[in-house]
């Protein structure tokens, strides 16, 4: 796989937790109001500090690019046709914080930060998108639309809910965007989206709710799409990949999604293959306000993961997979060190359900051998 896209496929950009409140809404032009509700912080402000403790003064207010740093040299060489996230912040005016101990908010005037990295698509299915009330999700759905981005996994109702975003990829195909969530990653039961009442796509790992996926993809699927399911599972730590985490993500690529997009640990976990499509058990975050925090550091929470994913835009099949790490550090993306690189390398390699091996690049990479 080389820096610029090979011809005859479709090259996606993928990333796990994009999280832009509290720390990191406050050094953007606009900042919300900082007040908290947790425990141990009661001011965003708070975040930022830690951080500048940890690396050094981190300027204010910075341009809606500073957060990306690295990452945008990073996509102007690989050029993506696609760039899709998992947005963990609502983007909401609200003040009515939902009492969950942590609620991530960042101002709707700063949410040009997304369109300022190219971003193209948004699952909300998380368990923070509706931290400031059903009104926050709404104002975040609308805000993030104005702005041209497409969302799944959250909605109005439980069919906005279910619907995947679609994107043209010219030639008559499409890449549908579906995504989902399990209480098991910290999602409230109620956050469930119903036929009369805005929220996610609230799953269970059951058969049944895998047969039900794979009805709907079908359903939808016209010949030549392609298919990208994402999901918010599991908890904030761990490298374990349960069986039904296992099973569904098969029973998906089997189902016809090229890849299976899965996030909620903070740090990057083990790939697969599965016959001809790719599972992320684990994306990692790509941006958030931890820094100077203590506590799992032998995770290694502070590496991000660029993942790029080239699809044979004829069949779908996985065509080539690149891992550019990146470091958090002032609360930018900036190119991870040669050792990180290498850590993440044998990490990674380590703790995937069956073997894979990835090859380190001069660039500073890693690419499926």
């Amino acid at each position: 796989m080389s820096e610029a896209r090979p011809p005859g496929v479709v090259r996606l950009f993928l990333a796990g937790d994009v999280m832009l409140g509290r720390g990191v809404d406050q050094i953007l032009p606009h900042p919300s109001d900082p007040v908290l509700y947790e425990r141990w912080m009661t001011s965003a402000l708070g975040y930022l500090e830690l951080a500048e403790r940890a690396s050094g003064p981190i300027p204010r207010p910075v341009g809606f690019d500073y957060v990306w740093g690295d990452a945008l040299e990073i996509w102007r060489e690989r050029e993506p046709d696609l760039r899709l996230v998992n947005l963990e912040t609502a983007v909401t005016r609200s003040d009515r914080a939902v009492p969950k101990g942590i609620n991530y908010r960042m101002s709707p005037a700063n949410a040009a930060c997304l369109t300022s990295a190219g971003i193209d698509g948004c699952t909300l299915a998380n368990n923070h998108v509706l931290d400031w009330g059903r009104a926050g999700l709404l104002e975040t759905r609308d805000t993030l639309a104005g702005l041209g981005l497409r969302i799944a996994g959250a909605g109005r109702d439980l069919d906005a809910a279910l619907a995947p975003a679609v994107f043209d990829l010219g030639d008559g195909k499409r890449l549908l965007f579906y995504a989902f969530c399990t209480r098991s990653s910290g999602v409230p039961t109620d956050w469930a989206a119903t036929p009369v009442q805005p929220g996610v796509n609230l799953i269970e790992l059951t058969p049944r709710a895998a047969t039900e996926a794979a009805e709907r993809i079908g359903g939808a699927r016209r010949p030549g799409d392609l298919v990208v399911a994402s999901i918010h599972w599991g908890p904030n730590w761990g490298w374990e990949v349960p069986p039904a985490q296992r099973d569904f993500a098969h029973a998906l690529i089997e189902a016809g999604a090229s890849v299976v997009h899965g996030h909620s640990s903070h740090h990057a976990k083990g790939i697969e293959l599965h016959r001809d499509g790719l599972i992320l058990y684990g994306a990692g975050d790509f941006l958030n306000d931890y820094e100077g925090i203590s506590g799992e550091e032998g995770y290694r929470g502070d590496l991000a993961v660029m993942w790029f994913v080239d699809l044979h835009r004829k069949t779908g099949a996985l065509a080539g997979l690149e891992l550019v790490p990146m470091q958090i550090r002032k609360m930018r993306l900036n190119r991870a060190a040669p050792a990180d690189v290498r850590w993440l390398q044998r990490e990674i390699a380590a703790r995937s359900p069956e073997r894979v091996e990835l090859k380190l690049t001069d660039s500073g990479a890693m690419r499926l051998a």
